[in-house]
């Protein structure tokens, strides 16, 4: 990569070049994103795996600059004109929106006034004006009519004539880089001014934006979810945006920028330039740099969207695993039944039925007899219920039974539950099962280990974030991607019981690889060792340390298969072990004995610190889970509809949802509570930084309006931030 790139990219984002150059490098060697941030700490300086997606993002974006600089300048050079300093101008630029300005009078157009005005031979009358070298441009437009003009068809009299010059001078200044670029940077601050449309009067689908039927604020101070809510509203039809420019401020200025670098015009021409600049910024400039700034600030909130939405996906994908138990799961509903599996600890499918312990069937005796027996048959250890429709009374229900010992009572997300029954993925599991089946299923396994079940489904339909369908869908997936493979291999992956989803996340495998080691595993039984890894079809070397230390195996014949350490660095541990006298066995999972290791005794090639004291971080406690272990809740029983609520109330809740704006909480009705940001902290706070998503909190109501549904809240006792 140029380093010239290097450079910028260092210093957006305040690294020093040679953490760029390093990743650059890597990632040209085909090394990924985890591998990096975990096993190469030495060469980044300790970037942690999101700055180090980011560098990758920004090294894509500059080589797909690289290219688009190569077809500018093959154009502009198939044209004629390109020189050195034009070719140097485009090679230094590392701003899209000025490289697309350089191009612009060169890019491929629709025929446009200035096209016909050139047609018409009217162009040297052009040039006459923009340099100023016509004192009377009447009388010199009187030798571009037709009759008169030689060469070219002319212009109807005078007057048209001076019309198209004006035509093109119009065009060339909404070509002029400088122009644009000073235009951008006032449209910037100025005021996004939304109006309801005749489509929004009465209609029940425009509801929903009335705040924002007269709302006026400047463009760069706008909250990213408001740009995207009016945004989509004038998608919908429902409001028209206009950017308050200031017509004649903005066309002085351009005036005076033609002014200075060519000088003053004469009276008249004077007027035939300033009816120019009108037209060029009214027809022209205004439209299209309008667009652009509105452009930017939508990206701009994009990337904040995305980034909530991102760490909301962390904090879903990371939440507490119930662990390996037998479970219970049940998908509740009123008239169609509660659907009602059993699961073993590996989250296989032993059992499935319907009960009807609600309306309008009310068969509770059978249903608690045949729940008594479940429980006691499978020997259950959890018991999960999705949390939609009579989840507050099916929850009610099963805790009124004689649950075994230690047997714990979850109330479970059903986000995208439904999604997943009908996926691809859901009938290669369970081909002869239905759609319900297949969700009850899924909703014990999020209790189990939600990382391994999530996975399975797109993560925009699991009701973590706003306005997702809106945002660029590109940049959106490269986050979620980045994410879901980041929470993977933080964990780290039972390469004996995972499932191809979940192995396909993990660095440097991918669907066809998951699929190979499923292939072997299942025809050679549980892997023993790592190194078996290479017995598998088409993984060779390169994937190998790419994957290596992200996947363990419990039990194995070497305990550090069973750990984060790399192979490539058991030697490093073997040395650790010999020095202390004692086998490496011995060592892996002893505390104390790692407490007696000199980390710098064992710095040395291209091992350095921070890779040594990785390895005694993880020696000490091998295979560590990061994520806590689930705890149970339940609602308040004094609240079953929103007229119960009461301002000043105390309720417990879970988070189901975190915005830029504030966090949605479930305290058990059919309509979340919102908690606003200015309830978390100072002006600036971010949400995510101190609630996270699922987390249990206690609220206090503020207010209540039954008639919208809405619930205000306001934590009881501040969490401690995060």
């Amino acid at each position: 990569m140029k380093e010239l790139y290097i450079k910028k990219i260092a210093a957006d984002m305040g690294l020093k070049v040679w953490q760029v150059e390093n990743c650059a490098d890597m990632f040209e060697e085909g090394d990924t994103i985890p591998f990096i941030s975990r096993y190469r700490k030495e060469k980044t300086g300790g970037m942690d795996d999101a700055e180090v997606a980011e560098v990758r993002h920004w090294i894509d974006v500059y080589a797909a600059m690289e290219k688009r600089k190569a077809t500018i300048i093959k154009t502009i050079e198939e044209a004629g004109a390109l020189t050195e300093a034009l070719r140097r101008q485009i090679d230094d630029c590392t701003d899209q929106d000025t490289l697309e300005d350089l191009y612009l009078p060169w890019k491929p157009k629709r025929r446009t006034r200035a096209t016909a005005a050139r047609e018409l031979g009217l162009e040297p009358l052009a040039d006459l004006m923009w340099n100023l070298r016509t004192r009377s441009p009447e009388a010199s437009a009187a030798a571009f009519v037709k009759g008169v003009l030689k060469g070219a068809p002319g212009a109807e009299d005078a007057s048209a004539a001076l019309a198209g010059a004006r035509d093109i001078i119009a065009e060339r200044l909404s070509e002029t880089a400088s122009i644009r670029q000073n235009l951008r940077t006032l449209f910037r601050s100025r005021r996004l001014e939304a109006r309801a449309t005749k489509a929004a009067s009465g209609s029940p689908e425009a509801a929903k934006y009335r705040s924002y039927f007269d709302f006026k604020m400047p463009l760069d101070r706008i909250p990213p979810h408001n740009l995207l809510a009016v945004l989509r509203a004038e998608n919908e039809g429902f409001l028209s945006l206009r950017l308050d420019t200031d017509a004649e401020k903005c066309s002085k200025k351009i005036y005076y920028d033609f002014c200075q670098e060519k000088g003053y015009p004469s009276g008249a021409l004077a007027a035939q330039i300033t009816e120019a600049v009108e037209d060029s910024f009214k027809r022209l400039l205004e439209p299209s740099i309008s667009g652009e700034v509105i452009w930017e600030a939508k990206q701009r909130a994009d990337v904040e969207s995305i980034r909530v939405f991102g760490e909301n996906l962390r904090q879903l994908l990371l939440q507490a695993p119930a662990g390996q138990k037998r479970t219970l799961a049940i998908d509740p509903g009123f008239r169609n039944g509660c659907k009602t599996v059993c699961l073993d600890e590996q989250g296989n499918l032993l059992y499935h039925t319907i009960l009807y312990p609600h309306p309008p069937q009310n068969e509770k005796v059978r249903s608690i007899t045949v729940l008594q027996s479940l429980l006691e048959k499978y020997g259950i250890q959890a018991i999960a219920i999705g949390n939609g429709t009579a989840s507050r009374e099916t929850e009610d229900f099963v805790r009124k039974l004689h649950l075994p010992e230690g047997c714990g009572v979850w109330t479970v997300s059903e986000d995208g539950a439904s999604i997943y029954s009908a996926s691809e993925i859901a009938r290669e599991e369970f081909p002869d099962e239905d759609v319900t089946v297949r969700g009850a299923v899924s909703i014990g396994r999020r209790l189990m280990d939600p990382l391994s079940e999530l996975v399975k489904i797109d993560p925009k339909n699991l009701g973590i974030g706003q306005y997702q369908h809106d945002v660029d869908q590109g940049l959106l997936k490269e986050k979620l991607d980045n994410t879901v493979e980041s929470c993977v291999n933080s964990v780290g992956v039972n390469l004996n019981t995972a499932s191809p989803y979940l192995l396909s996340y993990v660095s440097g495998i991918g669907p066809a690889l998951a699929s190979n080691i499923i292939a072997w595993r299942r025809e050679n039984g549980a892997f023993r060792s790592r190194s078996q890894l290479m017995e598998v079809p088409r993984l060779g070397a390169a994937a190998f340390r790419q994957c290596a230390g992200f996947l363990r195996i419990r039990d194995a014949e070497n305990p550090l298969d069973g750990s984060a350490v790399h192979p490539e660095s058991y030697h490093v541990v073997d040395a650790m072990a010999r020095s202390l006298g004692v086998s490496t066995v011995e060592l892996v999972g002893n505390p104390e004995l790692c407490s007696k290791i000199n980390a710098a005794d064992f710095v040395g090639g291209e091992v350095g610190l921070p890779t040594v004291n990785d390895i005694l971080k993880e020696l000490a406690k091998p295979g560590l889970d990061p994520r806590e272990q689930a705890s149970e809740f339940a609602f308040s029983d004094a609240v079953r509809e929103l007229s119960d609520l009461r301002p000043g109330m105390e309720l417990p809740g879970i988070v189901t949802n975190i915005t830029a704006f504030g966090a949605f909480v479930d305290i058990g009705l059919h309509e979340n509570g919102l908690i606003h940001v200015s309830k978390l902290g100072p002006r600036g706070t971010d949400p995510s930084k101190v609630l996270k998503l699922h987390q249990q909190i206690k609220v206090s109501v503020l207010s209540v309006d039954e008639e919208r549904g809405r619930i205000s809240l306001a934590p009881a006792d501040l969490p401690r931030k995060h």
